[in-house]
C-alpha cells in the first residue's frame, strides 16, 4: 500500500500541542487557548489556523491515524517479505493496522473520555483517513486481481466493505474479551475473515 502518512505542515507544532492536551485532558476540556500555551504561540496564531477545536481535531486524527496506518502496513511488509501476494499483504495489513488502531494512546483516550467523537465517522459520514485507507485497500486489491491472488469484484466495494468489518475490531473488541477469549484470538478471526473475503 502507498504511504498514507501526512506531509508535514507549518501547523505540525500546533496539532502535537494538541495531542498533548487531549492525552492528559481529554478533547471536552482542551481549548484553542490551551493548545497556543502549549504551543508557544499567541491565541489568535491558532486561530488563524483553525476556527474551533472540531477543526483541530479533523486535521490531528488524520495525521495521528495515517502515520499509524504507514508503521502498520510498513512493518506488515517487511514481516510478508517481497515474494508476498497482494492477497497475503492485504490480510497481514488488514489485522496489523486494526492493531496498531486499537492501541493507539490517542485513539485509547478519546474512546476512554470522548467517544462521542467518533460518531459522526461510523454513522453519519466517512472521515478523510477513511476514505484514504479505503482507496489504498482498493489499489491492494487491484493488484491482488493482477496477480491472480484476489478474487474478481469492484476493488473499492470490496475495501469498503473489508473497512466496515475492521471497524468492529478496532472500536469493540474489548466488549468481547474475557476469560475465554483474548485480543489475539480475535485478531486470527479477522485475519480467517479477511483471506476469506479476498482470496480467489
Amino acid at each position: 500500500m502507498t504511504s498514507l502518512r501526512h506531509n508535514a505542515e507549518p501547523q505540525a507544532g500546533y496539532l502535537d500541542a494538541a495531542r498533548a492536551c487531549i492525552l492528559d485532558v481529554g478533547w471536552r476540556r482542551t481549548t484553542l487557548t490551551e493548545v497556543a500555551r502549549r504551543a508557544g504561540v499567541s491565541r489568535m496564531t491558532i486561530y488563524r489556523a483553525w476556527p474551533d477545536m472540531q477543526s483541530v481535531l479533523g486535521d490531528l486524527m488524520t495525521r495521528e491515524w495515517g502515520e499509524v496506518v504507514s508503521r502498520a502496513v510498513a512493518e506488515a511488509d517487511a514481516r510478508l517479505g517481497e515474494a508476498a501476494s497482494a492477497a497475503d499483504r492485504i490480510v497481514a495489513e488488514v489485522v496489523a493496522t486494526t492493531r496498531a488502531l486499537r492501541e493507539n494512546e490517542l485513539f485509547v483516550r478519546i474512546v476512554e473520555l470522548d467517544p462521542e467523537l467518533l460518531l459522526p465517522y461510523l454513522l453519519t459520514r466517512r472521515g478523510r483517513s477513511q476514505q484514504a485507507i479505503a482507496e489504498l485497500t482498493a489499489g491492494r486489491l487491484g493488484e491482488g486481481q493482477t496477480d491472480g491472488s484476489v478474487r474478481d469484484g469492484e476493488p473499492i466495494v470490496i475495501a469498503r466493505a473489508l473497512l466496515l468489518a475492521a471497524h468492529g475490531f478496532v472500536l469493540s473488541a474489548h466488549t468481547m474479551v474475557d476469560d475465554q477469549v483474548g485480543e489475539d484470538d480475535l485478531d486470527r478471526e479477522l485475519e480467517h475473515l479477511v483471506r476469506s473475503a479476498v482470496s480467489r
